[in-house]
């Protein structure tokens, strides 16, 4: 594993963070469209990233527009995978003119890669590696599908970003652990587990027990069965998410 760069700061770490879900299927704000993919903004400090970019760039930028987040104003854009639900709208997003520094995992196809050259400058995930300040990525995992997830280090601990978690959700949060340390504030995004039993949903809440998970805030690809359970098990601690849902966390 790289050395990571030097720490954030104290002020870095204790900016006001925001999370919107800018894409999902599952509905949360009525004002919003759903359809099937996902994509999260993140805002700290100055700072905006968006993560993944949903599968439909119409939908995709009307929501950010009832939102009132300009597209211009996107410093990073992370992808998590190469599926057309998570990428799909990527270009669209770039034909508003804005300019984001893009993530991807090395594993994403050549054309896919030399395409998005043409446009903005393309980093190439393998290993973890820090992509701001405070924010890494968890590197490309997985042995099938490959996949990266976000790691966000706040005062109140780890805040992890998975866009279908197809290396596996435990895995990834275990990975997220080991990479930065410390207790895991929260887990949002796509768990993909819609064919997962009840009693294997149960397993994967005592693995986040036991890696001290606090809250978690599944969406997307979760399955509406296994979010039940997840709410069952979890209680207070468990967040309602869909396209719209906000969750700020303040220092």
């Amino acid at each position: 594993m790289p050395a990571l760069t030097p720490a954030p700061t104290r002020e870095e770490l204790t900016e006001k963070m925001r999370l919107t879900v800018v894409y999902d299927n599952n509905a949360y704000d009525p004002r919003l469209r759903t359809a099937w993919g996902f994509a999260c903004w993140l805002q700290r400090g100055d700072t905006n990233l968006l993560f993944d970019t949903g599968g439909d760039a119409s939908i995709l930028l009307s929501n950010m527009s009832a939102l009132d987040l300009d597209p211009q104003s996107i410093d990073v854009v992370v992808l998590s995978h190469i599926h057309g639900d998570h990428t799909g709208g990527l270009m669209g997003l770039l034909a508003t003119g804005t300019r984001p520094l893009v993530y991807v995992p090395v594993s994403f196809p050549a054309r896919f890669k030399a395409q998005l050259r043409e446009l903005v400058e393309v980093c190439e995930v393998d290993e973890t590696q820090e992509i701001l300040p405070g924010i890494h990525s968890t590197g490309e995992m997985g042995s099938g599908i490959r996949e990266q997830g976000l790691i966000v280090q706040t005062s109140q601990g780890l805040v992890v970003i998975t866009g279908c978690a197809h290396p596996g959700i435990v895995e990834m949060v275990r990975q997220a652990k080991a990479v930065v340390g410390g207790e895991i504030r929260l887990v949002v995004g796509g768990f993909h587990l819609g064919g997962a039993s009840a009693g294997r949903v149960r397993e994967i809440c005592a693995a986040f027990r036991q890696l001290g998970v606090q809250e978690l805030a599944p969406c997307h690809c979760t399955g509406e069965g296994a979010m039940r359970t997840f709410a069952s098990e979890f209680g207070d601690s468990y967040l309602p998410c869909g396209v719209g849902r906000v969750i700020e966390l303040t220092p």
